[in-house]
């Protein structure tokens, strides 16, 4: 008797198909940043659930040791994309730390549209003045948060953390509405691309797949390729 906790989600004669679309190297634009943007537009006219949700993986070295999470893309132009989060405490800063030349890797993945789009290379820091930028945006109490929360560490209860956001709001001013500066240990991680792949789901897995490389490095022309599914 099989000991299988889960097997075969599904079953084999109920394997989704996917239908919805087909991609050609001729409908792709050279520039894999213009093909993104035509893409996530798309996405946001067919009411995609929040397409700016993205898996980012990291790795340690020198275990080897790979990490993912979901997380939100906030910026992107032509020298890549960029995610905020904590960089002081976190399992994604201490990956990012422990080699010389950090690389990431992001996955879209646009259920409604059956698209997946993969981004990988080398991440750098975004300045500090960069990041408050996009800190003034984000909501009062997300503020707090960011400067309460040390992320990925271990917490006693539920109330240590609750504590923490008191204090900050304390000394930011309670309730009010001045500005906040961001923390030190807070900014952005921008991942500036070496590979980008465009994926359109196709049935019987035979989905259609273009891998943008640069031919000659940061700043380079870009190739393009279909790949075997």
């Amino acid at each position: 008797m099989s000991t299988h906790k889960i097997f075969a989600p599904g079953g084999a004669n109920d394997s989704q198909q996917y239908t919805k679309g087909s991609l050609d190297e001729s409908q792709l634009d050279p520039n894999p940043f213009t093909q993104f943007d035509i893409w996530f537009k798309h996405a946001n006219e067919e009411k995609v659930h929040q397409p700016e949700t993205v898996t980012l993986s990291t790795v340690e070295l020198p275990s080897g040791r790979v990490s993912a999470r979901m997380v939100y893309l906030k910026e992107m132009d032509e020298r890549g994309f960029v995610i905020y989060s904590n960089w002081g405490t976190s399992r994604k800063a201490s990956d990012i730390s422990s080699t010389p030349q950090p690389y990431a890797a992001l996955t879209f993945w646009w259920h409604e549209l059956e698209r997946q789009v993969r981004v990988e290379g080398p991440c750098e820091r975004l300045s500090r003045e960069e990041s408050q930028v996009y800190f003034d945006t984000r909501i009062r109490g997300s503020r707090i948060g960011a400067w309460a929360s040390q992320q990925s560490q271990v917490l006693r209860d539920r109330a240590e953390l609750e504590q923490r956001v008191k204090d900050i709001e304390e000394r930011f001013g309670g309730e009010g509405e001045g500005r906040i500066p961001v923390p030190e240990f807070w900014g952005g991680l921008r991942v500036k691309p070496e590979m980008v792949e465009f994926w359109q789901g196709r049935p019987s897995r035979l989905h259609d797949r273009f891998r943008y490389t640069r031919t000659q490095g940061e700043g380079g022309e870009w190739k393009i390729e279909r790949l075997s599914p």
